[in-house]
Order: structure tokens, then sequence, then C-alpha cells
């Protein structure tokens, strides 16, 4: 169980700034992020060929600011959680730089209207545009993001998330590790036995500063000994004499590039609204891991970053990472998020970047970003019912076909030409059936969750939900939000059809099946009304679940008190009542968890709340239970706790 700190005088919850474990965080969250920002560096600079005083004077000094005030703010809403809830374990939301917006902003954005004009600064400016944009989508989706986090089933959500993860997080480092894997390894053993095997570091360092440490060692020693030319002295040197102090100052620049906003849209709408269904993914995430936060504060935050990031001169819109699972598992708590935006911040400002540029080899740093992959991926299969497996594989494809699409375009483009000038035919004569992944991929976590939810739904018989799903997805292809060429009116005649008479086939599923009472209980979630509810004796097993909510039963019910140990309760013909208990999300490993730890007699069944939702709870044998003293009028176990403490006091 999770220990608390109280001062006995005041009974006033400590929360602590920083634990040891942060260590653990700060070097994994703080190298995930100063990878980012070496990448991003890496791209304005050899792809974009953006001027140094552009780079290191202004995108570099805007994300100094807006990365320590987004990695601030989630530190104060762990902490603010954490006293809620009287918790020690809350971890804070991890925050940078978004990868796949990364790539996208540099290739889609920047890159082309570098070729078309040979500027790279107005390619900069358009860059500037398109996260403002992007900033400003993901605001409004703080408005109407929460209900859609309610109504979406967990499982797509997480499989959308589960697709980026393997895709644009775990597939390049992969390929990069195996480039000088001699380098590579010797982190990953680190970071897999360390993180993934709970393996204490010799005198308790910190797994990912000894990954990074001791392969960077290894890839310089190799260097000095002419055995390899993987990093160089004079890269190093010339990087020092960059060295200065570099602050941010607003200009109009953005508003100079959103004199030509009409080609922006095309990619930033789509990727606005990713943004925000990935910031609802990763909340979603954090509330499977047991911290629960508000939708809408992070939407909040992640727009605001995005929009004076902007401003500032940063085209790379920030938000909160995936991987928020990883840096619990890790130890991370709250000062990890705080003293991560602390230090980019002043490497930013400094113009550290280029030095780090030339000391660490990228294969001493990748291996952390493939440990969050794992994590992710993994996630979504721990903490969802396993009959939803189906529906998580669906919710990952659409990142696949993004992921082929762009490897497909960026080999075309190597060799000089493009998917249109080789024809569409010609691609598909060869196995690589371009237009279909292309449609597939475009809008991809907005696509796999639409069609994750769906498959849920179908799982679960609900088909009115399933058609009104379908229905949702046929709007947005046809305004070419998903799977489209672009934005437009009609934009993709055939997919819309096609989600349209999916639709029609799932009402005349729901109208043939409409008296079919039968309905799967949900294993995701579990009603308690016993020693497991938060306080009690038995809370302990339910470690790792999240509550939702405090409920009561249909009022056909009754309970007898077994022992005074733990409630019976049943459902009764006659003479029951409505007994009041808790809801929870349950993973997998925990749900075996509490059946493993119930006492003999308990068992899990379907019960109906108040409400009417039918759920999986605890019951127990009718027969047996009738032969303990009935506890039904004091509406739950609780409630005849503090009965009896109330009877005994007074005597």
């Amino acid at each position: 169980m999770t220990t608390h700190s109280t001062d006995p005088a005041t009974d006033t919850f400590r929360v602590r700034w920083w634990v040891k474990g942060d260590l653990n965080g700060l070097f994994g969250l703080g190298t995930n992020v100063l990878l980012n920002v070496i990448v991003l560096t890496g791209l304005c600079l050899a792809v974009v060929q953006m001027p140094d005083d552009v780079v290191f004077g202004r995108i570099l000094p805007a994300l100094g600011i807006a990365l320590p005030l987004g990695n601030i703010w989630y530190a104060l809403l762990a902490r603010r959680l954490a006293k809620r809830e009287r918790r020690s374990d809350v971890t804070a939301l991890p925050y940078g730089p978004s990868v796949p917006h990364m790539f996208i902003v540099v290739f889609v954005v920047m890159l082309p209207v570098l070729i078309q004009s040979g500027d790279p600064l107005k390619a900069w400016r358009a860059g500037l545009a398109w996260a403002f944009i992007v900033g400003v989508i993901v605001l409004l989706g703080a408005v109407f993001g929460p209900w859609v986090r309610k109504w979406t089933p967990r499982a797509a959500m997480l499989g959308a998330l589960a697709g980026i993860s393997i895709t644009f997080i775990s597939m390049s480092p992969v390929a990069q590790m195996w480039q000088v894997p001699w380098v590579a390894f010797i982190a990953l053993a680190f970071v897999l036995v360390g993180w993934l095997g709970n393996r204490r570091m010799p005198f308790g360092a910190p797994v990912g500063l000894l990954a990074v440490v001791i392969s960077t060692a290894v890839a310089w020693i190799a260097v000095a000994l002419g055995w390899s030319d993987i990093l160089s002295p004079t890269a190093v040197a010339e990087a020092a004499s960059g060295v200065g102090l570099y602050l941010p100052f607003p200009t109009g620049d953005v508003i100079t590039g959103l004199a030509d906003i009409a080609p922006l849209l095309a990619t930033a709408i789509p990727l606005g609204i990713y943004n925000f269904t990935e910031a609802m993914t990763n909340v979603e995430s954090a509330a499977a891991a047991g911290d629960r936060y508000s939708a809408r504060q992070v939407l909040t935050a992640d727009g605001l970053g995005a929009i004076v990031g902007s401003f500032l001169g940063s085209p790379f819109p920030p938000a909160v990472y995936i991987g928020h699972p990883g840096w619990k598992q890790a130890g991370g708590r709250i000062g990890y998020s705080l003293v991560t935006g602390i230090v980019v911040a002043i490497i930013c400002f400094s113009g550290l970047v280029g030095i780090f540029l030339g000391i660490f080899p990228m294969q001493a740093l990748v291996p952390i970003l493939l440990y969050i992959g794992l994590v992710i991926g993994a996630q979504a299969f721990n903490v969802s019912a396993m009959r939803y497996a189906p529906a998580i594989i669906i919710a990952m494809l659409p990142s696949l076909a993004e992921w082929a699409v762009g490897l497909i375009n960026n080999a075309l483009g190597a060799a000089g030409t493009n998917a249109g000038e080789v024809g569409i035919d010609a691609l598909i004569g060869n196995g690589v059936i371009y237009d279909g992944l292309k449609l597939f991929g475009s809008g991809a976590v907005l696509a796999g969750v639409l069609l994750g939810a769906i498959t849920c739904f179908i799982i679960d018989r609900r088909y009115w939900a399933a058609a009104v799903t379908a229905g949702i997805a046929a709007v947005l292809s046809f305004f070419g939000i998903i799977n489209a060429e672009a934005v437009g009116i009609n934009a993709s005649f055939g997919v819309t059809l096609g989600y349209l008479i999916f639709a029609g086939i799932m009402v005349a599923f729901a109208f043939a099946g409409r008296r079919d009472t039968e309905r799967p209980l949900d294993d995701s979630i579990l009603f308690v009304n016993g020693t497991l509810m938060r306080g009690l004796g038995l809370h302990h097993n339910l470690a790792g679940a999240e509550f939702l909510e405090e409920v009561s039963t249909a009022p056909h019910y009754r309970v007898h008190t077994i022992g005074d140990v733990h409630p019976g309760m049943y459902s009764a013909d006659s003479g029951g009542a409505s007994i009041a208990g808790e809801l929870y999300a349950v993973p997998m490993n925990v749900l075996l968890r509490v059946i493993e730890g119930e006492p003999p007699g308990l068992y899990r069944g379907p019960v109906e709340l108040a409400d009417g939702r039918v759920v999986p709870g605890i019951l127990f044998d009718e027969e047996k239970a009738k032969q303990h003293p009935e506890i039904t009028q004091h509406g739950g176990w609780r409630a005849y706790l503090a009965s009896t403490e109330a009877a005994s006091s007074g005597s």
C-alpha cells in the first residue's frame, strides 16, 4: 500500500517535492526531452537549412520558455492531486516537444515551403503559423474533449496510443540502434534490466544515467583507439564556440506566416485534432496507472504552450508525452518534471544543445525512447479487458499505415521522385497499395480511436453506439479530417459512403436485437461493497485500479455480516434495499489479485446499479449468507461499521 507522511500535530498531509525515484525519472524524461530537442535542432539545421541564429537564437530559447512552464504546471497539478487524494505515489505528467509533430512540421509543412521558395525563413514562418493553428484547435478541444473522453472506450484510446508508440516512438530508435548495435545494446541492457526487470543498479545509481554514460564512454574509447568514427572531437570544439546566452523575445513572424494560411489547414486541422486526441489518450493512460487528471486542464495547457511558443519563435508544439506509466514505474513523482523543465531551460538558453549533439551518440539515447514505446504498447493490453484485444489492434493500424506511407514517401523522395510520378498502378503492381494506405492512415490517431470504439461497442453488442460512432467517422471523412487526401467538402466520398453503410448495418442489428437483454459484463470495471472499499482492510488488493465514483445498487439486494469480517450481499426477490459501494476501473492483473484475495464464499457476478447499469460486483452465496445476521437496514458495510463503533463507544 502507498504510505503517507503526516504531521501528528495538525494531521496535515505532506507532499514531497522530491523523492529518490525522481532521479530515475529526471534522467529518463530529461534524456528523452533532450534527445527530442537534439533531433529537432538537427532537422532544422540539416533539412530546412535554417541559419544558426534562428535555430539557437529563436527556436531553442522559445522552447526554453514553453517547455519549463508546462513542466512546472504539471508538477503543480500532480502536487494538488497528491494532496487531494492523500497519496505519495502520484506522478506528474511528462511534457515536451511532440515527437510526431517534430517530423510532420519539418517534412510536411516547412520542407515543401523551402523547396518551393528556396527561403528557409519563409519555411520557418510557415511552421510558426502552423503551430499557432494547432494550438488554437487544441484549446477548442478543451471545451468538448472531456465529454469525448467520458464516452470513448478506454481500449480504443489506448490502442490508438499504442499504434503511435510502436511506430513513431519505437521504430526509428530501433533502426538507429541497429546502425551501431555495439553502443546501443549497452544502453538497452541497463534500461531493460533496471526499468523492466526492476533491478537496483550498483550504488543505487539512476538507470538512465548509467545507460547513457557507460554507452557514451564506450563510444568515445572506440573513437580514441581509432576503431570507429561515430563521434568527432572537432565537432565538440566547434559547438563549444557557440555557447552563450540566448533569450527569447516575441515577434510578428507568426502573423506573417498566417498570411498564407490555406495550405497549412490541410495538416493543421487534423494534427490539431490529433493533438487533443493524443492528450486525452495520455490522460487516460495516466488514469489507468492510478493518476486521474483533468483533461480540460491538460488541453488548455497544451494549447497555450503551442500558441506562446509560436509567438516566441518555435514551430514545435509541446504536448503531454506518451509515457506517464513508464516514469511512474521508474519511480518518478513530482520533482522529475519540475527539474526537467529547469534543466531544459538552461540548455536551450545557453546553446549547449550543439555540444550535446557532439558528445552523445544517438545510439546511447534512443533506447530510452524504445522503453517508453514498450511500456505504452503493453499498457493498452494490460489495463483492458481481454475481449477488447481485437479493438486495440484495429486502433493501432492507422498509425502503422501513416508510418508506412511516410517511409514510402521518404524513399521515393530520396530517389528524386514521388508516388504520383511513379504511378499508383505501378506501386500496386509491386505490392505497395499506396492509395489505400494513405487514405487509411490520414488522421491516424483519430481514425484509430473511432475504429477501436466501434469494435468495442460491437463486442459489447452496443450496436446503436457503434452506429453513432460510424456516423461521426462518416462526417469527419466527409470534411477530410480522417481517411482523406486533404481537408475539404466531400473530401473522401468512398470512405464516407462506406462508414454510412456500416452505420446502417449497425442500426439493422440494433433493431434485430432490441429485445435481447443479455449483455456481456465489462471486465474492466468492478463494484465493491465491503472491505475492498477505500480505507478498509483489503483495499490494498485494488492497488493499480482507478476509483471512478461512489454508487449504489438498485433496491433489490440484501446484506449480511459474515462474522463482522466482511459483508455478504446477494440479489433478493423481496425485502431488498439500495446498497452503497464504490466503482473501480480494474486492470486485468488487479482483477486476478482481487479474486485470489477474496475470503471464501465471495464471488464475482452481475450487479444492477441504481442508474440501470449492470456491472461485475462482489456477491455472496444467498444460503450461506442467511446463516449470519442481516444488516440490510444499514444500507451498506461502511454504515454498519459506523453504527457498531457508535454502539461500542456509547457503552
